[in-house]
């Protein structure tokens, strides 16, 4: 069965790796991103279907990779650090061959360009990828058949999953119009926002058949990328009843980005039998929940993040902490990790409040609100929580990559206005060279220039 449906852009600009900063100014994108990609993790899908825009484009058939698996990296946009692998759900194409035989959908099943990931399709899995891997990838191409041929299509790829009985997620990997400002990549048509507002329109209210109706002139001139795999996902949504949510919109490059999500009612109730079975659970364990820690330093981060979270407000700083918290000042950064996956990280370089604690405080409740990379934490969220906080020590001005050690050191990169820093003893960055690399892009200083390094100590307070 077909869990959920997203509508979701390929932006490259909104990988920080490739950003440099720029990322920032679709920051609602990105939260929705990461909510739509958390959403997928809860659901835990077996098979997970991409119908990209960006996939090998076909006239008058519907392409399908068929491989084994399949790797893809931003080299075209000029990073090399981005790079994603899949393995490919064989068993649902044979499925999906079938059904399009029986219906007469023409579809080419073939070995090209299938083992490369076009950016259509490895945006969304950078993001899924964040938070779940356990799943296999059927990747689907668009036609220049017409709109009816493609909601068609959509219906076909809805029963090759109900034969297969696996739970699967639809992605529609499509940006909406390029004309929408006179400074942006394809200039300004006024076709562009009109089209937007029909599609998010469509989008809120769940109307997914109107996609078949929409004038070819404006869709001509708006100059869209995502309208044929729209109508994919809106077959393959035909037969059941659903649930429709516009996440968010954001036009500022010039370029419409959109992010839906569409949940049949089969899974809404689902979903609220796991609700009603969690509240149950919890009155059951209510006055025997434990903190976890002794550790001052977690159980205030920890504190300060429900006490926003459930009351909307900042936490007044408690009158019964340890001296060192209160009578010290310190950068301090908080991290927060759910299911293993990081939810949510903010922090100072050097001291910007009275006293550790505040410092605290408050870049506790900026990670569980405020880091653009995530949606806000929600209560639901809060029992999942582990938290660790760092306390900075003096910064030390580095002559020689050589006295950088990750596992020892915390690096700040700086240029002019621009600064980057990166944490000691993070999973997956072993070497300096590593380290170095990933300050300087979230620093968005080029690494052919001049920029000076300072190394740090840290003194990190987790859970053991």
């Amino acid at each position: 069965m077909i869990l959920k449906a997203y509508v979701l852009p390929h932006p490259p600009i909104i990988l920080p790796e490739v950003g440099r900063g720029e990322e920032e100014k679709v920051a609602k994108t990105s939260a929705a991103y990461h909510r739509a990609a958390q959403e997928i993790a809860a659901l835990a899908p077996e098979s997970i279907i991409i119908c990209s825009s960006h996939a090998p484009l076909l006239r008058s058939a519907f392409y399908v990779a068929n491989a084994p698996h399949a790797e893809g990296d931003m080299r075209a946009f000029g990073i090399n650090s981005v790079r994603e692998e899949v393995e490919y759900d064989q068993k649902l194409v044979e499925r999906l061959k079938i059904v399009s035989s029986e219906r007469n959908i023409p579809l080419e099943y073939t070995h090209v360009e299938a083992r490369v990931l076009d950016h259509g399709t490895l945006l969304p899995l950078a993001f899924i990828h964040q938070y779940y891997r356990d799943f296999k990838l059927l990747r689907l191409g668009i036609s220049l058949l017409k709109p009816k041929a493609h909601y068609d299509f959509g219906r076909a790829v809805a029963e090759a999953v109900n034969r297969s009985n696996k739970r699967t997620v639809f992605i529609a990997s499509g940006d909406l119009s390029h004309v929408l400002k006179a400074d942006g990549p394809y200039g300004y048509r006024a076709e562009g926002p009109r089209l937007d507002q029909k599609l998010t329109d469509i989008f809120a209210s769940g109307e997914l058949e109107r996609l078949l109706e929409l004038d070819p002139d404006l869709v001509e001139g708006a100059q869209e990328c995502g309208l044929r795999t729209f109508q994919v996902m809106a077959g393959a949504l035909s037969e059941t009843d659903f649930d429709s949510e516009l996440y968010s919109y954001e036009g500022t490059f010039g370029v419409g980005y959109a992010i839906a999500a569409f949940t049949p009612q089969q899974e809404l109730e689902e979903a609220e039998k796991r609700e009603e079975q969690e509240d149950r659970g919890k009155k059951r364990g209510a006055g025997k929940a434990d903190k976890g820690t002794n550790n001052p330093y977690l159980k205030l981060a920890q504190d300060s993040v429900e006490f926003f979270v459930r009351e909307g407000e900042t936490m007044p700083t408690p009158n019964d902490l340890p001296r060192e918290l209160v009578e010290q000042r310190s950068g301090a950064f908080v991290t927060l990790h759910k299911d293993g996956n990081l939810r949510g990280c903010i922090g100072t370089i050097e001291a910007c409040r009275e006293n550790v604690a505040e410092e605290i405080i408050h870049n506790a409740v900026s990670a569980a609100k405020y880091d653009p990379r995530f949606p806000s934490v929600q209560p639901s969220e809060l029992d999942k929580l582990e938290y660790s906080v760092d306390i900075l020590g003096e910064k030390e001005t580095v002559d020689s990559r050589d006295e950088l050690d990750p596992e020892r050191y915390g690096v700040i990169v700086s240029s002019g206005q621009r600064r980057g820093l990166l944490l000691p003893r993070l999973e997956g960055i072993d070497t300096v060279e590593d380290q170095l690399a990933i300050a300087l892009i979230k620093a968005g200083i080029n690494p052919d220039k001049d920029y000076k390094i300072e190394r740090f100590e840290v003194k990190r307070h987790e859970r053991q």
